[in-house]
């Protein structure tokens, strides 16, 4: 048996957890979480770890060269590689709103890459806030 000790980051309340694997590192146990979504948490982090990606897209026409993206859930961190290579890709034209989607369903996740801004035409400064 092993021990892996870490902090939750589900929400603030930040609980130290104590999480037992057996001898092939399979998930047996977790202490320390106050919630259920502390033992969820724990199980994903020692078995296949997962993130919300953020980066940028390129902007054709717009007020600004880069938006602002993230996934709208997690997505498996041994997949981020090949997701930024996927995002790094992409081009978008102005205008832009908050929330587009830019990636549907990247790499069959079930995560959209969407814009966390807006960015307008240069003919359309009310559209960059």
């Amino acid at each position: 048996m092993k021990t892996v000790e870490m902090t939750c980051i589900v929400c603030p309340i930040g609980c130290d957890l104590k999480v037992t694997l057996d001898d092939e590192g399979k998930f047996v146990s977790v202490k320390g979480n106050r919630c259920p979504k502390g033992e969820i948490y724990a199980r994903d982090e020692v078995t296949d770890p997962k993130r919300v990606l953020t980066s940028s897209v390129k902007v054709i026409g717009g007020q600004m060269p880069l938006v602002s993206v993230k996934t709208d859930k997690t997505i498996p961190k041994r997949l981020i590689k090949d997701a930024m290579s996927i995002i790094k890709s992409k081009e978008v034209k102005a205008p832009i709103s908050l929330g587009d989607v830019i990636v549907e369903d990247i790499l069959n996740t079930g995560a959209n890459v969407v814009a966390t801004r807006s960015v307008g035409s240069p003919q359309n400064k009310d559209n960059s806030k």
